[in-house]
């Protein structure tokens, strides 16, 4: 968390922009102070048709009735341009200021969320993130768009307005200015009471955001287990949820505007009285009283909109805080600037030194767990689910820490690594293939950006993705659609395995490279394994034996610890944990 309330910390946040701010806030309450003229003006008039020779105007030198109204229609036209002129400045000031601080801090957000670790994304709900970099961050911007000009100006016109009053009649002021300081102490209590009320509007928001994120992207579940009327029911309950905080909300913020109304109404009621007696009495002007109730009708108006403001007010300063938390969120992992040399890197073993792990509320998984992968070799790793492969990859990656214990990799633990040194030297092929919603052959340079279009046709060779690519009707050029969902499974792993080719890191990940495929796929993918795998360090994590038959070394995990350790064939002689599973996927002991 931050230090001070949200709309400090907004401030703090905006420091670069304070220039634009103030040039932006300069307009605003100069074009208010120009909008406040006309009722000036009108009492100047009516002062010139009742008084004639004996007006203001006259006592400063404009003796004919007809030359003061034309002075009074040049300086209308000049009063009015002023106002359109600042209305304009101050227009493009506040918007282009509100979509740059968006942009800014959208970008700002999502770099510091793309650093945490993945302990911090299990945590959060990822629909509740996506509310907070889009829904948060729009309130923001609607306020800095809008709002924020209408607090100037109310406050311009409340104290022009007060000024005008004292500088006529200070008895009038009195009785008309007298509810201003109950209005602005009701709108600060107003605004202490609304802070909570719209905290769980956002996070009702963000809630019914992570449903709707997960039950789209899990369609085809929920419409395999005809469970559509049950999600409604879900999705029906946060609505609801949502529609009650802000209903909570909206109840209190709608009686603001009648509240100050009935307030204004009581100095109103004073200008219209007391003015009238005095100027009944003759000790006041009729232009003087005539400028007093148009500027007391002008001061009504922006002082009920005041509620409004107030409630769009919170509710960016309710989503405000939500992103700016998000910014202050330390990122948990520490990295050093380690750096090695590419010949270094290559050559190097990766080794777990006494590891021990375990994820928040489970069992130890790892109890001083020492493991060495040898370079330039092909390491299979095998186990039953919840064994400890995945979370093997997890460690290598820096995507979960040991509580206990190192991992060495060129003679250094990997928290001396730079972060970006250490994930460039790793080419991952997850299980679950990410791609991104563009061409093919963007998803594939997406390994190497800076490859050229035959480097990546060079990859998708070595994967075998070039026969089924050509195929296609728009081949290189075709859209993969949103997570590849328009590629089969062993395609998108085919397009994985070519991205990994053009990475050209020195340790090679295959988490589960081949368990979702048919044989036909599985024989291809385990010959694109072996080509890229040679003189590389390569970690298979496999559930299908087939496609580590022919690793180096084979590592048996069972409850995160190695029970076996050696060759496919020594394995099997030693008729063990890998043996039994041998059979069970064959059938029959083993051919060698």
């Amino acid at each position: 968390m931050g230090e001070g309330g949200p709309f400090r910390r907004l401030l703090k946040y905006m420091r670069p922009h304070r220039g634009v701010v103030r040039l932006a806030s300069f307009c605003s309450v100069f074009n208010k102070f120009w909008d406040l003229a006309p009722p000036l003006l009108i009492g100047l008039a009516v002062d010139v048709v009742v008084l004639r020779e004996e007006s203001l105007l006259a006592n400063m030198g404009l003796v004919d009735p007809w030359h003061q109204l034309v002075a009074l229609s040049v300086l209308t036209f000049l009063i009015w341009g002023l106002e359109s002129l600042f209305e304009y400045f101050y227009g493009v000031l506040w918007r282009n200021l509100a979509q740059t601080v968006q942009h800014e801090l959208r970008l700002d957000t999502f770099d510091h969320v793309q650093q945490q670790g993945m302990a911090w994304f299990d945590e959060r709900q990822k629909g509740d993130i996506l509310a907070i970099l889009n829904d948060d961050i729009n309130q923001l911007e609607r306020f800095l768009d809008k709002g924020a000009n209408d607090l100037l100006q109310v406050s311009t016109t409340v104290v022009v307005v007060g000024a005008v009053f004292i500088a006529i009649s200070w008895q009038v002021a009195l009785f008309a200015v007298l509810p201003i300081p109950l209005i602005v102490w009701g709108s600060f209590r107003y605004q202490r009471s609304l802070e909570p009320r719209y905290a769980k509007v956002r996070t009702a928001a963000g809630q019914m955001n992570a449903l709707l994120e997960n039950d789209l992207s899990g369609m085809s579940t929920v419409q395999s287990f005809t469970a559509e009327a049950h999600e409604l029911q879900r999705v029906e309950a946060l609505s609801n949820a949502y529609r009650e905080a802000n209903r909570e909300a909206i109840r209190l913020s709608a009686a603001f505007t009648p509240l100050i109304r009935m307030a204004i109404l009581v100095g109103f009621t004073a200008t219209l009285l007391l003015g009238g007696w005095f100027t009944l009495e003759g000790t006041m002007a009729v232009g003087a009283y005539s400028v007093l109730v148009f500027m007391t009708q002008r001061l009504l108006w922006p002082l009920t909109r005041l509620g409004e403001t107030f409630d769009l007010y919170q509710r960016a300063m309710a989503s405000s805080t939500r992103v700016l938390d998000v910014l202050a969120s330390p990122t948990d992992l520490k990295q050093g600037d380690f750096v090695p040399g590419e010949d270094v890197v290559g050559s190097s073993d990766v080794a777990l030194e006494g590891v021990v792990f375990q994820y928040p509320d489970r069992e130890v998984l790892f109890d001083g767990l020492s493991l060495t992968f040898n370079a330039g070799t092909t390491t299979g790793v095998v186990g039953s689910t919840g064994a400890g492969k995945t979370t093997l990859v997890r460690l290598l990656l820096r995507f979960a820490e040991p509580i206990e214990g190192r991992i060495v990799w060129c003679g250094q633990p990997l928290e001396a690594w730079s972060l970006h040194a250490l994930r460039s030297s790793i080419a991952l092929v997850d299980q679950h293939i990410t791609l991104f919603p563009t061409s093919i052959m963007e998803n594939i340079r997406y390994g190497n950006p800076d490859a050229s279009d035959q480097d990546v046709r060079a990859a998708a060779e070595v994967a075998e993705a070039i026969e089924f690519i050509e195929a296609l009707p728009n081949k290189w050029d075709t859209l993969v659609g949103e997570g590849g969902h328009r590629l089969s499974g062993g395609q998108r792993q085919r397009v994985a395995i070519a991205r990994a080719v053009l990475k050209d890191a020195a340790l090679l990940i295959l988490d589960e490279a081949t368990s979702a495929v048919d044989n036909e796929t599985e024989a291809a993918l385990q010959r694109s394994i072996q080509r890229i795998a040679k003189d590389r360090t390569t970690v298979v994590i496999a559930h299908r034996l087939s496609t580590i038959r022919h690793a180096h070394r084979i590592i048996v995990l069972e409850n995160g610890a190695v029970v076996e350790d050696g060759t496919h064939d020594s394995l099997i002689e030693k008729d063990g944990v890998y043996a039994k599973l041998w059979a069970v996927q064959t059938g029959n002991v083993a051919s060698r």
